[in-house]
This record gives structure tokens, C-alpha cells and sequence, in this order.
């Protein structure tokens, strides 16, 4: 049988920042899916449709700089409809709606601490609680929701010298999430994670996949800050060729590619919508394993 994808909200407060963290959470169901719109994208689901299945794994995505988790979409669809209860999180003061604390250390504290909390939320509500496995939890993160998935599994960031006034780079108090067992990282942004030891402690499972046309997050870069993890990393690591950066987000309509809109263009000969069905049977497929 083929299921749907159902639809449920949570409220989440950070009491750290005083701000509300959206937190969306889809999930398999039965029941019937109407269009519904969130952050301008129409999405098929049952809102609040009745969850199908027990034990369902818990997915949360973490989504780039200055995005939406929106643009996840349709991975997130995919894991829903394949069982899993996934949970998009979108990160205040780093989100398309608000970007105001972009670049600042403020920021690289606060986003592992969303989506700790969104994983707190997703455990303790009442309707979804107790479908989900207890105490496990998968991570994906983009972008900057690369260091973000990475940050809660373990690792210990630090701030860069031009993020702070003074010019001297700080470590970053980041709770390590003990839940996270699987991670994978879609383009990962990680010079927070350059330091020696700075990967010593990260012990889940991890895939990495990175655009051999990457001009922001280089595969050589990112391979070369993952080489501090332990030696004894479950690691699937691979550059898909001819990718650039948003090669891992929903394709955009093309009469909005353009140049003043760097998350719609792909480098020449790349069919981003080509390579989404590749994409989401990898990650599911990794999931599973």
C-alpha cells in the first residue's frame, strides 16, 4: 500500500534566544492529502491525518543559511511517506523570514540548541511521542545545517576570528545531543570544525555527498576537515559529479532561475530535478541500512 504524508505542528520555545522555533513534523498515513501552503511552497498532506505504523524513525532536517526547510521538501515527502516521522525545523534568526543573526556566533550556538529542542518536542508529544522509536534519532543537515547536524552529534565548534570583535576565535557551548545516531551531511559548511579534536567526539554513522562544482563548501575542504573524525567512523562518503552547492534542495520553477537567486542555478549541465530521485533513494536507502 502506498501511503501519504500526514501533517502536524509543534509549538517549541527557545527561552534561550525568547523566540518560537517553528517545528513541522511529517509522517506516513492513509489518510486523504489536500494542497496546503507553508512559506509559499504547496505541499501535499493530511494535516493531522492519523499516523500510520509504530516505531517509525525519527529524521530531522537542518536547513542552510538564510533557507527554509521547505526547500526539503521533497526528500522530507519521500522519508514520510516511507515510514518515517520526519521533522523540519526552521531556525529563527537564520531562516529566510529572518535572517538577522546570519554570520554571528549567536547564531552557531543557537542552532544546534533548535534542533535539540525540536527532538525534545517531537518525543514528548502526545500524538506523535509515542509512535516514534524512543531515544534514536537521525540528523540531515544542508549547508550550515551541516555544522548544525554535526555540532549536536558531538562535535565542538569554534567560533572564526572575524566573527567576533576582538578577533579572537572561541570555542562555542554546544550540548551534544546522545539520540543522534545516524547523520548525514548534504554539502556541509564546517570551517567551525577545523580545529585539532574538534570531530574527536562524533560517534554516529554518517554519509557525506558533495558537489564536485562546489565553490562554497570545496569536497577537498570538507574531506579534509572529516579526516579528524575517529578512524573508526561508519563513513559513506562520495562527490557527486558535475553538483554545485543547492544540488540537495527542491528545484525551483524555471522562471524564477536567476542570478539574484544563487539557490535556483546549478552549474551548466547539472539537472538538479534529474538527480532529486537519485538523492532521495541514497539518503533512504542509508537510513535503512
Amino acid at each position: 500500500m502506498t501511503l501519504n504524508a500526514g501533517y502536524r505542528a509543534l509549538a517549541v520555545v527557545d527561552s534561550v534566544q525568547g523566540v518560537p522555533v517553528p517545528v513541522h513534523v511529517l509522517y506516513p498515513t492513509s489518510s486523504e492529502t489536500t494542497a496546503a501552503t507553508f512559506d509559499r511552497h504547496v505541499v501535499e498532506v493530511a494535516l493531522d491525518g492519523e499516523i500510520d505504523g509504530e516505531g517509525l524513525g525519527v529524521v530531522a532536517i537542518s536547513h542552510g543559511n538564510g533557507g527554509t526547510p521547505w526547500s526539503h521538501r521533497g526528500l522530507a515527502l519521500h522519508l514520510a511517506r516511507a515510514g518515517y516521522a520526519v521533522v523540519l525545523v526552521e531556525h529563527p534568526g537564520n531562516c529566510r523570514l529572518d535572517n538577522a543573526l546570519a554570520g554571528t556566533v549567536a547564531n552557531l550556538a543557537n542552532r544546534p540548541r533548535h534542533l535539540r529542542l525540536a527532538l525534545d518536542a517531537v518525543f514528548a508529544d502526545p500524538v506523535v511521542g509515542p509512535r516514534v522509536e524512543a531515544g534514536r534519532a537521525a540528523l540531515i543537515g544542508h549547508s550550515i545545517g551541516g555544522y548544525t547536524a554535526l555540532a549536536v552529534a558531538g562535535g565542538r565548534p569554534s567560533s572564526l576570528p572575524h566573527e567576533s570583535l576582538d578577533g579572537v576565535a572561541r570555542p562555542i557551548a554546544v550540548e551534544v545531543d546522545h539520540r543522534v545516531d545516524t547523520v548525514v551531511l548534504l554539502a556541509p559548511a564546517l570551517p567551525w570544525l577545523m580545529a585539532p579534536g574538534a570531530l574527536a567526539e562524533v560517534r554516529p554513522r554518517m554519509l557525506v555527498r558533495t558537489g564536485e562544482c562546489d565553490d562554497i563548501a570545496p569536497p577537498d575542504f570538507v574531506a579534509r576537515v572529516l579526516r579528524g573524525l575517529p578512524d573508526d567512523t561508519p563513513l559513506d562518503q562520495r562527490v557527486v559529479p558535475g553538483a554545485g552547492h543547492f544540488a540537495w534542495i527542491h528545484p525551483f520553477p524555471p522562471e524564477l532561475a536567476s542570478p539574484a537567486i544563487l539557490p535556483s542555478l546549478d552549474p551548466a549541465g547539472f539537472d538538479r530535478a534529474a538527480y532529486q530521485a537519485e538523492h532521495y533513494a541514497d539518503v533512504l536507502a542509508f537510513l535503512r541500512c
